[in-house]
C-alpha cells in the first residue's frame, strides 16, 4: 500500500501553501513596501523556501502582482450605487480614515510601494480592473474615466491628510460635518439632470 498523499489531498495542500505565501506576501508588501522586502522575507513569513514561492509565482513581480490584486479587488471604501454612490462613500471614507480607525490596507500598500516604477504600474493595472472600472461605470456622462479617478484622487488624499499626517482641521473633524463636504465634493464628480438644468 502505498504511502503517498492521493491526489485530492495533494491539491489542498497546494492551494493552501500558495494561500500562506499570498498571505504572507500581502502582509509584507503592505508594511514594508514592494523595495523593502524580498522573496526570503515572504518564504520566512509563509513557512516555505523561497525555491516554493518561485514555483507557485515564478517571480517576486508576479507575487506582487497577485498580492495587489487581491488587496485591490474589494471595496474597502466605495459603496453604494446610483445616486447613493457620492453619500454613502463620503461616509465609508470619513469613518475609515478617522484618526482611530483600523488601517487601510490597500492604501498603505499604494503608498509604500509607489516609488518603485514597475510597482507603481501593477498598482495602476489594478486600480483600473477594480475600483476604477467600477467608479466609471456608475459615473454617467462624458469624461467618466477622469471624474472617476478624481474621486479616488480625492479618497488617497483624505486618507492621506486625516489619517496618515494627521492634519488638524480633518483629523479633528466631527464625522457628521466633514461627511455632507466630501459627498458635496463627489456629487459634483457625478451631477444628476436635475444638478444640471439650467437656472431661469
Amino acid at each position: 500500500m502505498s504511502d503517498r498523499p492521493a491526489p485530492d489531498r495533494r491539491r489542498r495542500d497546494a492551494a493552501a501553501t500558495r494561500q500562506a505565501i499570498l498571505d504572507a506576501a500581502v502582509a509584507a508588501f503592505t508594511r514594508h513596501g514592494y523595495d523593502g522586502v524580498g522573496v526570503r522575507d515572504i518564504a520566512g513569513n509563509a513557512g516555505v523556501t523561497a525555491m516554493l514561492i518561485n514555483r507557485y509565482f515564478g517571480s517576486k513581480e508576479q507575487l506582487f502582482a497577485e498580492a495587489v490584486d487581491v488587496s485591490f479587488a474589494p471595496r474597502t471604501v466605495i459603496t453604494g450605487t446610483g445616486r447613493e454612490l457620492a453619500a454613502s462613500t463620503a461616509r465609508t471614507l470619513v469613518s475609515r480614515t478617522a484618526p482611530d480607525a483600523e488601517e487601510l490596507g490597500p492604501f498603505l500598500l499604494m503608498l509604500r510601494s509607489a516609488a518603485n516604477p514597475r510597482a507603481a504600474e501593477i498598482m495602476r493595472e489594478a486600480i483600473g480592473r477594480h475600483a476604477g472600472r467600477h467608479l466609471t461605470e456608475e459615473l454617467s456622462g462624458p469624461g467618466a474615466e477622469v471624474r472617476a479617478e478624481l474621486m479616488l484622487a480625492v479618497q488617497a488624499g483624505v486618507w492621506l491628510m486625516r489619517h496618515v499626517i494627521g492634519t488638524p482641521a480633518l483629523a479633528e473633524a466631527h464625522s457628521e460635518d466633514l461627511a455632507p463636504l466630501v459627498t458635496t465634493l463627489f456629487r459634483s464628480l457625478n451631477p444628476t439632470p436635475a444638478d444640471t438644468v439650467p437656472q431661469a
